[in-house]
């Protein structure tokens, strides 16, 4: 049986985790970025925005988790030489752990840069050797105080 689980008889507890992914990208896309001259826009300002609604979407996405009332999200978003690093901090006083929000923030902030840059990506083929999200996981999570 699938089921969410009933967490009716939890106690309310501050709760905190974060996650973090890498998108790869050319050195030359990571350029465009720094450089404010993508088509579409600010990379990584937008890659923040959707990051956190992916967080606050998280229930609506994952059918099993509960719908959380977050109390903080911050998305961070570093570029390097070849690569974007997102970290994702979410923050909530619940029931259950907000891990699950942390990952899709970072998910969806990564996924949005791809999006944002896709046509300085891909080949002559129309496809994307160099590209990928990697590395998404749970830095840490906290429970209590």
């Amino acid at each position: 049986m699938t089921k969410m689980i009933d967490i009716g008889d939890k106690k309310v507890v501050r709760r905190t985790a974060t996650a973090e992914g890498v998108l790869l990208l050319k050195e030359s896309t990571i350029g465009t970025i720094v450089s404010g001259s993508v088509k579409k826009g600010d990379v990584l300002a937008a890659s923040k925005l959707a990051g956190i609604q992916g967080a606050k979407a998280t229930s609506t996405i994952l059918p099993l988790c509960h719908q959380i009332p977050l109390t903080s999200i911050i998305v961070e978003i570093e570029p390097k030489k070849d690569r974007l690093l997102c970290r994702c901090t979410v923050t909530a006083d619940y029931k259950t752990g907000v891990e699950m929000e942390a990952l899709v923030g970072v998910t969806t902030a990564l996924l949005n840069a791809w999006d944002m840059v896709k046509y300085l990506e891909k080949n002559k083929m129309g496809q994307y050797p160099e590209t990928r999200i990697v590395d998404i996981r749970v830095l840490r999570k906290h429970k209590g105080g």
